[in-house]
């Protein structure tokens, strides 16, 4: 077989996967070295401890840009004590202003073993050496608490922040702002690495409808490479058999006519009555072989596909079999236009027209789109088909009058025919009781 080919393969799937990991990680590396060389670092919140002394009386110091201190009763103070050489400096300097003893005052910080407290030990270090006379003050987060009488504590802390705070916001943006930049890059590498999967889909889709549809073009990694031949090989083999199975079936049809004939001379001899009955069964047999010859040429032989309008041909057969006197007719709807085979479109039509006349006794069709679909509808007024029979009557030569005449139901090859001729168009056939009486066959085929 001859393997289609539109350039050469690509990487294999394992590489473009792992140059994606990397391009990845190289662009957050690069966005992080650009945060941390551009972006101001945070600026703690600083309060004076006249300020949280304020609180502790009941005051409420005014910020703009700080968060709001609180006072609050709790049972022991959450935070580790502060060990700084300044801290008893601290708790001496609080005490003296709230008239406590020093030992009843505790100062704690944050436990959070990430939280960033050497701004705070850079201040005390440098006012501590430098003997700066400056009133002293406490960098967020901590906790100020006075013990009680009763063993409780009254403490004072910055509130809880809410949301993101300014630095915060602006680390989100960036991150926003670069997971925008970074997005058609994966958009690019993800439509790449998928395309192969939805060409494999397509020429699935293709391979149910056409076994004879063209090769899959051979393109992407060197795994889709090897998918794409294993495919294009199952294609072929596939072809071949249906085509072998559908040769021989016509070889067997044709070959019994043979014996056909000879049949025919031999009865010249029999009683009348008996030839009768024999001449009877070979007609009945040459007609299957026909229809049997007749199906197999059809299947062999596709023939070009067209745009066609459904209502018009429809309306064509409906007006062809009026005038043999037949009670068809067909609803104006919409013009539902799909490509498809003219001959075998019209044969799969006029059988079910002819069968919902034969068997129903008028035939009424009817064409509407839904979605991506034509759906045609013949209705008929017969007594319609047991469940148990709708679809074994698609089964060829299954006929459910049994007396094989040709004037009741044919050599039972109509609704196989048109089971055929849908489903090679990618579509399907089903037949419906109607709840009111009467049959509904319904066609379905992609636009």
């Amino acid at each position: 077989m001859r393997l289609a080919s539109r350039g050469r393969p690509t990487a294999s799937l394992f590489v473009q996967l792992l140059a994606l990991a990397m391009l990845t990680l190289v662009a957050a590396e690069v966005i992080s070295l650009v945060l941390i060389f551009n972006l101001p670092p945070p600026t703690p919140d600083f309060y004076r401890l006249s300020e949280i002394v304020q609180t502790f009386r009941g005051g409420k110091a005014l910020f703009t840009e700080r968060r709001p201190l609180e006072l609050r009763t709790v049972s022991a103070p959450a935070g580790v004590p502060l060990d700084t050489r300044l801290a008893p400096t601290l708790r001496a300097e609080i005490a003296r202003n709230l008239a406590v003893a020093p030992n009843r005052v505790v100062i704690a910080v944050d436990r959070n073993p990430f939280s960033d407290r050497r701004v705070l030990r850079t201040l005390r270090d440098k006012i501590v050496r430098e003997g700066v006379n400056e009133e002293h003050f406490l960098v967020a987060p901590f906790e100020v608490a006075v013990k009680r009488p009763d063993g409780r504590y009254d403490e004072v802390r910055p509130q809880p922040a809410f949301g993101l705070n300014p630095w915060q916001q602006r680390i989100a943006l960036w991150f926003v702002l670069s997971a925008l930049a970074m997005a058609p890059v994966a958009y690019i590498f993800a439509r790449r690495l998928s395309a192969p999967i939805r060409l494999f889909a397509g020429a699935a889709e293709r391979l149910g409808r056409d076994p004879r549809a063209p090769a899959l073009a051979l393109r992407g990694s060197a795994e889709i490479g090897v998918a794409v031949r294993a495919f294009n090989d199952m294609q072929e083999r596939l072809r071949r058999y249906v085509e072998d199975r559908t040769a021989m079936v016509g070889a067997i049809a044709h070959d019994l006519r043979t014996p056909l004939t000879r049949l025919r001379f031999r009865i010249e001899s029999l009683p009348e009555d008996q030839r009768a009955k024999i001449s009877a069964d070979i007609d009945q047999m040459e007609a299957m072989i026909s229809a049997a010859l007749t199906f197999v040429r059809d299947a062999g032989q596709p023939g070009q596909r067209t745009p066609l309008e459904l209502s018009s041909l429809l309306e064509s057969l409906c007006d062809e079999m009026a005038e043999t006197g037949a009670r068809t007719e067909i609803e104006t709807g919409e013009k539902v236009v799909l490509e498809g085979d003219p001959m075998a479109l019209r044969r799969l039509f006029a059988n079910l027209l002819d069968n919902a006349v034969k068997f129903g006794g008028r035939a009424s069709a009817r064409v509407t789109r839904q979605g991506a679909t034509a759906v045609v509808e013949i209705d008929d007024d017969g007594p319609g088909i047991p469940p148990t029979d709708r679809e074994r009557v698609f089964e060829p030569f299954y006929r459910r009058e049994p007396s094989r005449n040709r004037q009741t139901g044919g050599a039972g090859l109509g609704l196989a025919i048109v089971r055929s001729i849908a489903r090679g168009h990618g579509g399907d056939v089903a037949l419906v009781n109607r709840a009111g009486g009467g049959l509904t066959a319904r066609v379905q085929l992609p636009l």
